[in-house]
């Protein structure tokens, strides 16, 4: 052979066999060992030849590579190979002639030898092999790759490459897996034609399917342009294996919110190729005790997905944000997760701030079409939940009218989400179920309790179990409270505001039991509910404070927690003001020193607004 810079030498890739050699090529090979007829030289693992010794042309040691033309390939499978030099040449790898699949298609391949191209999810090192996670246009599952126990196999792979994968299609402990042969990073053209495919097919797979909504709304209605839009993003976070955050305010909405997505969430990552634990790795929910997003939350969650990115190479995550994330309040950890590029979305009923969308890639919030906080983040919930996995229907459709009445919803939604349910839960028992869950919850802490929780929202198919669950929570919660309304009731101070107001004070720090249920927000909360009926028709405001918070329940009179806890930050220097929540609905901070200025600033404010 003829030397020439434009020789191509072939490399016989690890999966290649007999039937991708072809005569008179090129290969480089390497020296297995001599014969007295002769030197054997493997093209790879599974093939090798002979060059007999008369067309040896230099002397070589084991192991040596080698560079020889394939003479001819006998019917018996033997190679008689030539030595050649060539000064100067290329290198090609022949990669091995399987078929090329989708990942969707690995499950009526097992046992062949296919091709995979897409991108690469997740790069996990376990003490055997390294676990590769793809993605393309059609499912995700993992690849090994095996060098030895422990060893990172095809380091120059990252994470987010475009990559070309051959393997045996095998099944490990009812998994699908691709055993690696060969992994290529693709690069160039090559990259951006498989990742524009992969990414024009997901953005159609991702588009939820349009179904109608539960019950009849014009809010709702108005607000399902952005509820498909941040189905679609969660879709698609679930097809590229990207790990979901759920935060959600800790009371039944928040908890129904967050729990009817779950459901959805952790079904179609099942359906769509993840491992056995993958719901649990690749979707975290998690309750938040204030109604915004604080600082704390954020700084778990970033410790958390910085750690599960620098251990098991996994994305960072999408941050989704349920009963919380709408007002100022959110700001100082949005910016925090801005730094790390996090993508962030909510779904929400407090009364938003516009400020807080620049940060956002979605927000639901019945505010933004004229509605308000009678549309519960629990309906708001369900109904994504419903976009994102139409099949979760059947398991989940009760959980809006449960968030209805555990929320006190006055709107419209709340009575024709409880008919749709009329036949299988009542209106008690779905209030059963709220006052359960916001017990629980209050045992578990910052904990999820996801199967507990499960449990007290009948989602297990085991009616008979929920019915003593529910009666054994209900019953302590109710006797719980009404220990508390005992030792607080007799405490409560009222006066006449302005205009017309009644309002009813309680120092819950004194006067009601510490550190159990209710905690002083929904002890507040029952006094109110307890002096509304007793003044039923008249406007009511109840607030119950201590050493440093307040906490605020109206009912006929027409206030702005949110402006009024931006006024007083501005009109009471050191008081270290914040808070919000609900328009007539929320809490408020500051500091322990400035209380009476504070709680007297606030009681002049409600007794400017307006009664019905």
């Amino acid at each position: 052979m003829e030397p020439s810079e434009e020789a191509v030498v072939y490399r016989l890739g690890p999966s290649c066999d007999l039937g991708d050699v072809e005569e008179g090529k090129v290969y480089a090979g390497r020296v297995q060992g001599f014969a007295t007829f002769g030197t054997f030289v493997q093209l790879n693992d599974r093939v090798k030849g002979l060059v007999h010794k008369s067309n040896v042309k230099t002397e070589h040691k084991e192991r040596e590579t080698i560079l020889v033309r394939v003479r001819q390939i006998r019917p018996n499978g033997n190679i008689d190979l030539d030595e050649v030099i060539i000064p100067v040449y290329q290198v090609q790898t022949v990669e091995k002639r399987s078929t090329a699949v989708q990942l969707a298609e690995l499950g009526k391949k097992i046992g062949r030898t296919v091709r995979i191209e897409g991108e690469i999810a997740q790069i996990k090192q376990t003490s055997g092999p390294t676990i590769f996670t793809l993605v393309d246009e059609s499912g995700t599952e993992n690849a090994a790759a095996f060098v030895e126990a422990g060893v990172r196999a095809y380091p120059e792979a990252e994470l987010g490459d475009t990559v070309r994968v051959v393997g045996e299609v095998m099944q490990r402990n009812n998994q699908l897996q691709i055993e690696v042969d060969s992994l290529t990073v693709l690069t160039g053209p090559e990259a951006v034609t498989v990742r524009d495919r992969i990414e024009k097919a997901l953005d159609i797979r991702s588009e939820p399917q349009d179904i109608p909504l539960l019950v009849e709304s014009e809010v709702l209605t108005q607000l399902r342009p952005e509820m498909r839009k941040i189905a679609k993003i969660i879709r698609k976070a679930v097809f590229t294996a990207q790990p979901i955050i759920l935060r959600h305010h800790a009371d039944a909405d928040g908890i129904c919110s967050a729990v009817a997505i779950e459901q959805a969430v952790v079904s179609l990552i099942r359906e769509s190729g993840g491992d056995y634990d993958s719901d649990y790795f690749l979707f975290k929910r998690s309750p938040s005790k204030a109604p915004f997003y604080e600082i704390e939350d954020i700084t778990r969650d970033l410790d958390f997905a910085l750690k599960d990115h620098v251990r098991f190479g996994q994305k960072m995550p999408l941050i989704l944000l349920t009963d919380n994330g709408s007002t100022e309040e959110d700001l100082p950890s949005y910016r925090m997760a801005e730094v790390f590029d996090l993508d962030m979305a909510v779904i929400d009923h407090h009364h938003p701030d516009a400020i807080v969308d620049k940060f956002l890639i979605g927000h639901v919030n019945p505010y933004h079409v004229g509605g308000d906080f009678g549309i519960t983040s629990g309906m708001l919930g369900t109904e994504v939940a419903r976009l994102i996995n139409p099949a979760i229907e059947p398991v989940i459709r009760h959980i809006p009218a449960v968030a209805a009445v555990g929320d006190r919803s006055e709107a419209p939604e709340r009575q024709r989400y409880l008919d749709l349910v009329k036949d299988t839960y009542t209106e008690e028992e779905c209030s059963n179920i709220a006052l359960a869950l916001d017990y629980e919850q209050f045992w578990l802490r910052f904990n999820d309790g996801r199967e507990i929780v499960k449990e007290i929202l009948n989602l297990t198919s085991n009616p008979e179990r929920h019915g003593k669950l529910i009666t054994i929570l209900v019953e302590g919660a109710n006797a719980m409270i009404e220990d508390q309304m005992n030792a607080s009731m007799p405490h409560v101070k009222e006066q006449t505001l302005p205009n017309g107001a009644h309002l009813f004070l309680l120092d819950v720090e004194i006067h009601a039991h510490k550190f159990t249920f209710p905690p002083p927000g929904k002890t507040s909360g029952e006094v109110h509910d307890r002096l509304c009926r007793a003044h039923a028709g008249m406007p009511v405001v109840t607030l119950g404070f201590g050493p440093d918070f307040a906490v605020l329940r109206s009912k006929g009179v027409m206030m702005n927690i949110p402006r009024m806890v931006r006024e007083l930050r501005d009109e009471i220097p050191g008081g270290g003001v914040s808070g919000g929540g609900h328009l007539v609905v929320g809490s408020v901070k500051f500091v322990e020193g400035m209380r009476d200025s504070v709680l007297e600033g606030l009681i002049a404010k409600i007794g400017q607004a307006s009664v019905m």
